[in-house]
């Protein structure tokens, strides 16, 4: 199995803020007043960072002033356009007559606000004194507001991109390896099985085996040019010993269990006995967790037999737990396994029988 890990990027800028100044001059302004209350002098139509805004002055207040009884005279901001939400702020500057200088009026109104066209279109921006205003600001019946209106637009984020990466492919150094052993090129052993060749590695062997370290490299190890002969052995489960030693698998199969079925059992044994006379463990052990998936009535004798002549404890168990399961033993008695091994270690037997005994107590 298998897993990617894709990365991805983006980047967010900071938003654009757009600011636009409108100016409202009020002339006759003493005749906006006196016009009830909540009446308002509405500027002409300006256009800010694509929305279309309007200020509203009301001269005899507007709101909470209103209701507290106090004489103040209050400035609104009021958006126009319909759509999305509008990050906004409003800054009402008074333009001081006598020197053309203009003041915030209220600096602390002028913070971010959102305006959400589907609820409140207005923003307060200014509540002040009539007196400061009409004693200071108003002449010759004239007022002049400069509206300094702030919109924040939304941050802008990137496309997202695939991060740049490089892929490194599998490894191949079993295909490698397998190669080696194919092509025999700076092969410096032979062995003779059965009268047929095989060329190696000694550096290979030595490393993947410690009776071969000792047998190639080691004081007595054999340096004439002549193959070794390997005694006890088939060329056929020769070839298959020398792939798993170069590969770390058998021949034909990533999943080194899932291709061996009961057919093939009398491969496997060949090389468990191979595994244990080179003390190869991890070859050892496959054979093994191989033979216990395919125990039968047919073949436990024979394993048993095996796991006890090549110290297999965990297979020789699996053989007894077999065993201990089967409701009778006459099918197993039956097999020429079980007879072979009666004949000749009648021992093992003995001591499966008794184990035998004490787990169906047990159960």
């Amino acid at each position: 199995m298998t897993s990617s890990n894709i990365k991805t990027t983006s980047t967010c800028y900071p938003p654009e803020v757009v600011q636009g100044t409108h100016v409202f001059d009020i002339l006759g302004y003493s005749k906006h007043r006196g016009l009830g209350a909540q009446s308002f002098v509405r500027s002409g139509v300006f256009s800010v960072a694509g929305h279309d805004w309007a200020i509203l002055l009301y001269p005899d207040g507007y709101g909470v002033e209103l209701a507290d009884g106090m004489d103040f005279i209050s400035a609104y901001l009021r958006l126009l356009s319909t759509g999305d939400k509008v990050h906004v702020s409003c800054d009402i500057r008074l333009v001081d007559p006598a020197t053309g200088v203009s003041k915030s009026a209220q600096p602390a109104l002028v913070t971010m606000r959102v305006l959400d066209p589907k609820e409140s279109r207005v923003l307060h921006c200014m509540m002040i004194p009539r007196n400061e205003l009409e004693g200071t600001y108003v002449k010759n019946d004239r007022l002049t507001m400069e509206c300094v209106v702030t919109v924040r637009k939304e941050p802008r984020v990137s496309k997202t991109r695939v991060f740049p990466r490089i892929k490194v492919p599998a490894s191949d150094i079993k295909r490698q390896l397998a190669n080696l052993l194919h092509e025999k090129e700076g092969a410096d052993v032979m062995f003779s099985v059965a009268g047929e060749i095989f060329t190696a590695h000694k550096v290979v062997l030595a490393m993947r085996s410690p009776v071969f370290k000792a047998e190639l490299c080691g004081p007595m190890s054999q340096t004439g040019k002549q193959p070794i002969v390997i005694e006890d052995m088939q060329p056929d489960v020769f070839k298959a010993f020398l792939y798993f030693i170069y590969t770390d698998s058998m021949k034909g199969s990533d999943d080194l269990e899932a291709d061996y079925q009961s057919e093939n059992c009398e491969m496997i044994h060949h090389l468990l006995v191979a595994a244990d006379r080179y003390d190869i463990a991890r070859l050892k052990l496959i054979c093994q967790s191989i033979l216990c998936k395919n125990i039968d009535v047919r073949n436990v004798a024979t394993t048993l037999a095996l796991a006890d002549q090549h110290h297999c404890d965990r297979l020789k168990d699996a053989c007894i737990e077999f065993m201990s399961c089967l409701s009778t033993m006459n099918d197993v008695v039956a097999t020429q396994g079980y007879q072979d091994l009666a004949r000749t270690s009648s021992s093992i037997l003995a001591d499966a029988e008794g184990r035998i005994a004490k787990l169906r107590k047990c159960c």
